[in-house]
């Protein structure tokens, strides 16, 4: 008995050290990463500045890449190739392997890809910004063939073919194009077989939404990708589409806190339809790919503060139009930016989907000024988990407690809390959810 019992120790050892995890040669593929709960993802901006033409150093993203290594992030995002960030990105991964061969840190490459006359007076759909889109691309591949163990996946375009994105969208025949282009070079040896390709957009542009997206083209992406990365934002929409934030009649009477715990768990709900959407379209069409969430995300801050003791209920008298303040998701507005509801969006998001093995991009990992450079308290400045003074908001502070950042600097500066780390301030902050009339 004794000798049986050791030959099934020994078994297992041996399986344990062959184990891709415990095998220093074997290659990790994006088929052994996506969906894997031990390889948390993350999207990844650096920039620090309110201008992007203050692109982050090297060294500047090997701290930050210390930070999101500390959180147990993987696995991270990019929107474009061009500007001096990517490139110092792949830079300071490869300096980080150097210094430790234990380091992983893969990349999911983004390509900004656009329509003729982008981002002007005279947007034109019908065509696309071919010498852009040719340039993003082929970086790409120069990028993936110069850092394979490094970059495991590349997105053709984000939200380049969902209609309300009317400053660049194009035709989905325009994303079929580039990735049929990509899967082309792999059959032909030009990149890794390895390497999975996509396009990361809407929930809806994937088919989850409206008919309007359920085209021959977008049946022919589906099957020409590797996985489809779908985005959801039901920050957003509990501005655009609140139907399923406001609060029912039954929460009335409920704390703040209860309140927001409540439209929080509405929202991670609504996310997860809006992805269960696509999948439900992806089977109608017979076809069979990973599905994963290639961001999503919830900002804490839009407008004023609460000290300024405006009722929620005035969104309701104005909706869809902006109030006094300017604020869509702040206490004037559906009431949806502030810390605590960030930490629980994505502690519930992140329990669900690492159980059902989808990844999340969750976006992001750091403020980003630049984003509305014309107001500093604008959301899209604030869907960090950390700000852009080396605070971490109220979802990382377990991870302050439990010392993850200890010797870990950004800017010099070390990883904080915000609110000074009392905890009484962060629910006294907390935006109430507007009334369903």
């Amino acid at each position: 008995m004794k000798r049986i019992t050791y030959c099934l120790l020994a078994a297992l050892i041996m399986l344990a050290a062959c184990s891709p995890k415990n095998n220093k040669t074997y290659v990790m593929t994006a088929q052994d990463i996506l969906g894997n709960p031990d390889y948390q993802a993350m999207s990844y901006g650096g920039y620090r500045a309110v201008t992007r033409d203050t692109v982050p150093t090297v060294e500047d993203i090997k701290e930050d890449l210390r930070i999101l290594s500390a959180l147990g992030v993987r696995l991270i995002r990019t929107y474009d190739t061009g500007g001096g960030q990517t490139p110092n990105l792949l830079k300071a991964i490869s300096s980080l392997q150097k210094e430790d061969p234990n380091f992983e840190m893969y990349l999911m490459l983004g390509t900004w890809i656009e329509c003729r006359n982008a981002q002007t007076d005279s947007v034109d759909h019908t065509g696309e910004n071919l010498a852009g889109n040719t340039a993003e691309i082929e970086r790409a591949v120069e990028m993936a063939n110069a850092y394979p163990n490094i970059v495991k996946m590349i997105a053709v375009g984000n939200e380049a073919m969902v209609h309300w994105a009317q400053s660049y969208c194009v035709d989905t025949k325009v994303i079929l194009k580039w990735v049929n282009y990509l899967q082309d070079k792999k059959k032909n040896g030009e990149l890794p077989a390895s390497l999975w390709i996509t396009s990361s957009d809407n929930f809806a542009a994937w088919g989850g939404g409206g008919d309007e997206y359920h085209t021959e083209d977008l049946t022919a992406l589906m099957q020409a990708v590797d996985f489809i990365s779908v985005h959801t934002y039901p920050f957003h929409d509990s501005y655009y589409n609140p139907t399923y934030w406001l609060a029912p009649q039954e929460d009335k009477g409920l704390s703040d806190r209860q309140r927001a715990d409540r439209a929080v768990d509405r929202a991670v709900e609504y996310a997860m339809s809006q992805y269960q959407g696509v999948v439900d379209y992806m089977h109608r069409l017979n076809i069979n790919k990973p599905v994963h969430i290639g961001e999503t995300g919830w900002a804490t801050q839009d407008g004023p503060s609460k000290s300024n003791n405006h009722s929620a209920d005035t969104f309701l008298a104005s909706y869809p139009l902006l109030d006094e303040d300017g604020s869509m998701y702040g206490i004037n507005g559906s009431g949806a930016a502030d810390e605590y509801k960030e930490k629980r969006y994505y502690d519930q998001l992140r329990n669900i989907t690492n159980r059902k093995g989808i990844s999340v991009f969750y976006f992001e990992i750091f403020d980003e000024p630049w984003k509305d450079k014309t107001n500093a308290m604008g959301s899209e400045n604030h869907f960090g988990l950390i700000d852009n003074q080396g605070q971490a908001k109220y979802v990382l502070w377990d991870a302050v407690d439990k010392g993850r950042f200890e010797g870990l600097t950004r800017g010099g500066k070390p990883i904080t809390k915000t609110y000074n780390g009392d905890e009484t301030a962060v629910i006294d902050a907390i935006f109430d959810i507007p009334d369903k009339k």
